[in-house]
């Protein structure tokens, strides 16, 4: 592991005994929260996108004040559901933010997951798959976006235009150097890692994956990683491309973290999302050193370059600090983190 982050589901909406967590105090507390994992030396910051609910769904207003008061720490997304996007659009987006951050975008698209509404897609307008659940939508729209930020001629140039009279094909502006670069795919599955590999950007996974053969989460991730791995080198990609994986890992070192989650501790899950058979995965909830021995132990944390924690966002700027600090403080150094500042 040699890096680790934060992602947030960005939940907001009734706390529970009267309190409420409104949509702008959630976004504030994000931008918070991220200004001090960048003092703490954290590399990242990363946010789900769900559309029609109580979550983040917008992310490149956040991204780009979270870049804009920052200095270091990564921006970004895991993952933005493409069947939703206009490509060209989210190309422009992608590269203002990438500008402003100094090359610290981590864009993670995919698919999606499974929504709280029927088709969603197609009330942003965008109809026509033959698919149940939208892919070819969103490849169609991936495979567009790719073309727009690697600065290839989109639209023919009108030579009664204000651009002088010039002809050839003009491509999307702004234009950031080496943003493919920092393009990542959500692959819940073997065959979308492959093909993550084989188109050549990296590799987010998640929780879980759309996959159940008996075997716990952490050796079928880390097998999805490799095969990843494998589709990249054969389609002869230049460099060593990134590798993510998720977890719910909560240090315990005082009574309040031992209140939340203690006993949370439990073996992976079999289930149904979407239709399909999944392995979920486990929460991890202990005291350091208890904590170093089982990631020690888990496949995919041990293969992939950064770790992103999943983290309670209705809990507060100042709790989900210490979380972080602890696992910086006492946990990630075990795991091959180096950092710079704590």
């Amino acid at each position: 592991m040699e890096r680790f982050g934060t992602l947030s589901f960005g939940h907001y909406g009734p706390l529970g005994g009267g309190r409420m967590l409104t949509a702008g105090e959630s976004l504030k507390q994000a931008i918070d929260l991220a200004q001090g994992m960048d003092d703490l030396g954290v590399d990242g910051t990363y946010f789900r996108v769900h559309h029609f609910a109580r979550q983040q769904a917008s992310p490149m207003p956040l991204l780009a004040a979270i870049a804009a008061t920052t200095q270091r720490i990564e921006v970004g997304t895991g993952v933005i559901d493409m069947r939703y996007e206009n490509p060209l659009y989210l190309a422009e987006e992608a590269a203002a933010l990438d500008l402003i951050s100094d090359g610290r975008l981590a864009l993670g698209v995919s698919r999606g997951s499974p929504e709280s509404v029927v088709r969603g897609y197609e009330t942003f307008g965008y109809t026509g798959s033959q698919d149940p659940r939208g892919a070819d939508i969103a490849r169609d729209h991936f495979a567009t976006f790719l073309r727009a930020i690697d600065g290839e001629g989109l639209a023919e140039r009108d030579v009664h235009g204000h651009s002088g009279g010039s002809t050839g094909l003009q491509r999307i502006e702004p234009h950031s150097p080496g943003l493919r670069s920092r393009i990542w795919w959500g692959a819940g599955n073997s065959e979308s890692a492959a093909w993550a590999g084989t188109v050549g950007v990296n590799l987010m996974s998640s929780t879980l994956l759309t996959e159940a053969t008996g075997q716990p989460l952490d050796q079928l991730q880390a097998q999805l990683i490799e095969t990843f791995r494998a589709a990249w080198r054969e389609a002869g990609h230049a460099g060593t491309p990134r590798t993510s994986v998720s977890r719910s890992i909560f240090p315990i070192t005082t009574a309040e973290e031992q209140m939340y989650f203690g006993g949370r501790q439990g073996g992976d899950q079999i289930g149904v999302i979407d239709g399909m058979r999944s392995t979920f995965g486990k929460t991890y909830a202990a005291e350091p050193d208890v904590l170093v021995e089982q990631l020690l132990r888990d496949a995919a944390v041990r293969s992939a370059d950064t770790l992103m924690l999943t983290i309670p966002s209705q809990l507060g700027v100042e709790f989900n600090l210490r979380v972080v600090e602890s696992f910086a403080r006492f946990v990630a150094p075990a795991l091959g983190w180096v950092g710079t500042r704590v």
